[in-house]
C-alpha cells in the first residue's frame, strides 16, 4: 500500500511542517499575510479536498485573529476619543493607526 504524503496547509505542497504557529500568537500583519496566501492557494484549486479543508480551517482561524486585532484597535480609538481608559483587548504598537487610516478612506 502506498504511503500518502501530507502537506503543510500554509506551504506550497511541501511535506507537513512539525507545526504552524498558533494564530493567537500572531500579530495582525502576520495573520493577514498568511491568510492572503491561503486564499490564493484555495482560489487556484490546486491540492486535494483534504488539503483544501485544512487550508480553509486555518484561514478561518487567521481571519478570526485579524478580527480580534481590528476590534481591539477600534476599542482603543473609541476609548481615546471618549477619554476613557482602554480595555484589555489585544493590542500592538501602531494598531490604532491602522484602523484610523481605514476609517479615513
Amino acid at each position: 500500500m502506498a504511503r500518502r504524503e501530507t502537506t503543510d496547509p500554509a506551504g506550497a505542497g511541501t511535506p507537513a511542517a512539525p507545526s504552524l504557529p498558533d494564530p493567537a500568537t500572531l500579530g495582525y500583519e502576520q495573520a493577514r499575510d498568511e491568510l492572503v496566501s491561503i486564499v490564493a492557494r484555495l482560489e487556484s484549486g490546486a491540492g486535494t479536498l483534504e488539503e483544501s479543508l485544512a487550508l480553509w480551517e486555518r484561514g478561518e482561524a487567521l481571519a478570526a485573529r485579524c478580527q480580534e486585532w481590528l476590534d481591539g484597535a477600534r476599542a482603543r480609538l473609541t476609548s481615546a476619543r471618549s477619554g476613557a481608559a482602554p480595555d484589555a483587548a489585544p493590542q500592538a504598537p501602531g494598531a490604532a493607526a491602522d484602523v484610523d487610516e481605514q476609517e479615513e478612506r
